[in-house]
């Protein structure tokens, strides 16, 4: 035991204080809070106006409803022109149009106006024509409601006539359904990207130090099971400090918004959003849920990396492919993941949720819906006993793997020589 905790702790330590990691933890909540408002500016600022000329032949669209049009919407200024479209496909480049739309003559409230076209010199996405076509059809549907004669109280009880759903869970009142998709989605990325990323650091550790010797020498000292152990355990309590700091971080922003009043501006409306989820879920039921299937997860992943890497040689091809099947039943698991979000009780979401190779993210995704209400406790407790029983297999079979490939040299194995190492005596 006290060799494994000395492995544990060279693990641990050499990249806890490694430049890189400094880097990456302080880097990625400052990048998240870039991305979330760095594309939101980025997209406002991109977004382009258009300069628009209206030709119309039917006698609907007059200077009254188009001003009222530029009114309620800024963007995309319209004008009614007078001019004939052949003498004006000609210079409304010179005139500062960025294109035109013509109004058929036989256009009718009646028959509907089916298609438009806007006439420009330019190729835009449809994403950048969708609010004029949203002003062009707000403006036909004005047309129509005053040639039916329905006045602005019409319109206003008309408006308010949709039917619109709020999930409402009598058993838990502070269930909120947007939050728990949030938190759900958050979870099950984040653990997707930590399985993949950690798992592959143990197999890039192990297989570094077979091609260095340095096995050779740690192995003359301690039991390959217990070298593998020690470094599968150290990589481990390296991702769950990561975690740690960056949950940190999120209370550091939930409290310092708590306690700075509430300010106008992107920040005000981000801290009240976390805000908002944090009091919509048991949130230390899902922070203590999130540990242990990182943890468990990552052990069962990682044992077959280190399975992987001890197997290979320098060739990154070979790793690649020896570790496909491995890196393919997580991206699986993240598939898994959506339809589970959609609905948290369906036979898909309950069984990919105690299946040990999907438990760690999909159980994540269906937690913040709520427990027992949404995930019940035998559910959770059968799928942490056996994602447990799965890590403990998953060890005890690569270490059998590890004995053998850690000392092996030359020889590229495939995965049914793998196991052959597995089960050998």
């Amino acid at each position: 035991m006290k060799k494994i905790l000395l492995i544990i702790k060279r693990e641990y330590l050499t990249r806890v204080r490694k430049r890189t990691f400094i880097i990456g933890t302080i880097l990625f909540p400052v990048l998240y809070l870039a991305l979330i408002f760095g594309t939101g500016y980025i997209a406002d600022k991109s977004k382009q106006d258009f300069n628009v000329a209206i030709i119309d032949k039917s006698g609907y669209f007059t200077d009254t409803l188009i001003a009222k049009a530029n009114r309620a919407d800024t963007a995309n200024k319209l004008s009614l022109i007078q001019i004939p479209e052949e003498a004006f496909k000609k210079e409304f480049d010179s005139l500062g149009y960025n294109g035109y739309v013509v109004i058929p003559q036989n256009a009718s409230w009646k028959t509907g106006l089916d298609s438009l076209s806007f006439n420009t010199h330019n190729t835009y996405g449809i994403g950048a024509t969708a609010p004029l076509e949203a002003k062009l059809n707000r403006m036909w549907s004005d047309i129509k409601n005053d040639s039916l004669g329905i006045d602005t109280l019409k319109k206003r009880i008309l408006a308010k006539s949709n039917i619109s759903l709020k999930i409402n869970n009598e058993k838990n009142r502070a269930a909120d359904a947007g939050s728990a998709t949030i938190i759900g989605y958050v979870c099950g990325f984040l653990m997707y990207l930590i399985l993949l990323l950690y798992g592959s650091q143990v197999m890039m550790g192990v297989t570094e130090e077979k091609t260095n010797r340095i096995a050779e020498v740690v192995v003359s000292s301690v039991k390959p099971f217990q070298l593998m152990l020690g470094k599968i355990i150290g990589i481990g309590m390296v991702a769950l400090t990561q975690f740690l700091i960056w949950v940190s971080f999120v209370f550091l922003i939930y409290n310092v918004g708590k306690f700075s009043g509430h300010d106008a501006g992107a920040m005000a409306n981000a801290v009240g959003n976390i805000q908002k989820v944090f009091t919509s879920v048991h949130i230390f039921l899902v922070v203590g849920c999130f540990i242990f299937y990182l943890l468990a997860g990552f052990f069962f992943y990682s044992s077959l990396y280190a399975a992987i890497g001890s197997a290979i040689n320098e060739d990154m091809r070979e790793a690649q492919s020896l570790s496909f099947p491995i890196t393919m039943l997580i991206i699986f698991s993240i598939a898994l993941m959506t339809p589970a979000i959609t609905n948290p009780s369906s036979p898909v979401a309950v069984w990919a949720s105690i299946i040990p190779f999907s438990s760690p993210i999909v159980m994540m995704a269906r937690i913040p819906f709520g427990v027992p209400n949404t995930v019940p406790y035998w559910q959770l407790g059968l799928s942490m006993i056996l994602l447990i029983g799965g890590f403990m297999f998953t060890t005890w079979f690569a270490a059998r793997i590890y004995r053998t490939g850690i000392l092996m040299y030359g020889k590229k194995p495939s995965w049914k020589e793998m196991i052959k190492w597995a089960f050998r005596k």
